[in-house]
């Protein structure tokens, strides 16, 4: 009986998720990277024509808000209103080439492209969006309910990106035949009381005993195997010195970590830089010492989240709300935004929304 009724339960919740049909993908025709990933992401998932927007813009990883509003922000909506997919495109696919962050202007103004986009439904309806700080993320939290327009005004926005294209490409490919097998690695900061450390603790309670590594000791995991899902304070837990995780991933893998600048740039650093400190710059890449995302892509995550700027902790994806929805069927985009509790912020995505275990 208890066996039937977990079937029944992830087929429900199985079907909450979208399909292809609802992706709209976002192609920089001036970036040699981001078409070929349009290209292949096209290919893989058998998009229609009307559900690619191309727009030209600098590959510039930074930009102001008019240039944002001028080359990025206006053509993806005029080319949803041309397609007439406004309502029926809930996942927003934007590729490596595109600009990550929009410059702040003033005090806490500041976004990532990708969390600006996610706010572009309520402004093709009409909402003047607040540009200051983050805004409720309607669909946080919200575990019982199917995502759908227009009861969570939002798009749920994931990049594709990697170091290279080839490490792009494979972040989708391992999604595929991904399974619900594997263990979840809970790394804490030892003897240190902050809201990270009780989020972390919750989802090993929500999530399978016996499918949980949850560490609270001052060493830092590394080199565990079967891994599908991994959740730290990265570079901000002091014990961590390498810029490696050293985890063996398995198809569909997915990680956060509370950190601040993580996602910084998507630029490969030289190989033999690793983490350091702020005190010494000579430690720094692309002005900061911190961990990487795409460090974990390059080593075989399908999907992570991090932050192009300072979000505060109270922003970053919350282990406790994402690992419970990415097991029990959810997408890897409804996942992530199920645990992010702001948007219009310094998010950003990793990874093919449409990623699930089987």
């Amino acid at each position: 009986m208890t066996k039937l009724i977990l079937t029944l339960l992830f087929a429900a919740t199985s079907l909450w998720s979208g399909d292809a049909n609802n992706v709209t993908l976002v192609v920089n025709q001036n970036s040699a990277i981001s078409r070929r990933l349009g290209s292949f992401y096209t290919s893989w998932h058998g998009l229609k024509d009307s559900q690619v927007c191309r727009i030209s813009t600098a590959e510039d990883e930074s930009m102001d808000r008019a240039r944002f509003e001028r080359e990025i922000e206006r053509p993806i909506g005029d080319c949803l209103r041309r397609t007439g997919r406004v309502e029926s495109t809930f996942y927003m696919v934007l590729t490596q080439g595109i600009p990550i962050r929009i410059s702040a202007m003033a005090k806490s103004d500041g976004a990532s492209v990708d969390s600006e986009i996610a706010t572009l439904y309520l402004t093709l309806h009409g909402v003047q969006v607040r540009r200051e700080g983050a805004i409720d993320n309607p669909f946080y939290r919200r575990k019982e309910q199917a995502f759908s327009h227009p009861s969570f005004p939002i798009y749920l926005v994931t990049r594709l990106a990697g170091y290279s294209f080839e490490d792009a490409k494979r972040a989708v490919e391992r999604c595929r035949g991904a399974k619900n097998t594997g263990r979840l690695v809970l790394d804490l900061k030892a003897d240190n009381d902050e809201e990270g450390n009780a989020w972390l603790r919750n989802a090993a309670i929500l999530l399978p005993e016996d499918r949980v590594v949850l560490d609270t000791t001052p060493k830092v995991l590394s080199g565990l195997e079967n891994v599908i899902g991994y959740a730290s304070w990265g570079s901000n837990d002091t014990a961590r010195k390498s810029r490696k995780s050293g985890m063996q991933w398995l198809p569909g893998a997915i990680a956060t970590e509370f950190v601040s600048s993580n996602a910084r740039t998507l630029k490969m650093p030289p190989f033999q830089w690793t983490l350091g400190t702020w005190g010494d710059p000579r430690t720094h890449f692309a002005g900061s010492p911190q961990s990487m995302i795409l460090d974990y892509v390059w080593e075989g995550v399908s999907g992570i989240a991090g932050n192009v700027d300072e979000p505060y902790l109270s922003q970053t994806a919350h282990p406790d709300q994402l690992f419970p929805a990415y097991l029990s069927g959810r997408n890897l985009a409804e996942s992530f935004y199920l645990s992010l509790p702001g948007v219009s912020w310094q998010g950003i995505v990793i990874g093919d929304p449409l990623c699930k275990l089987e």
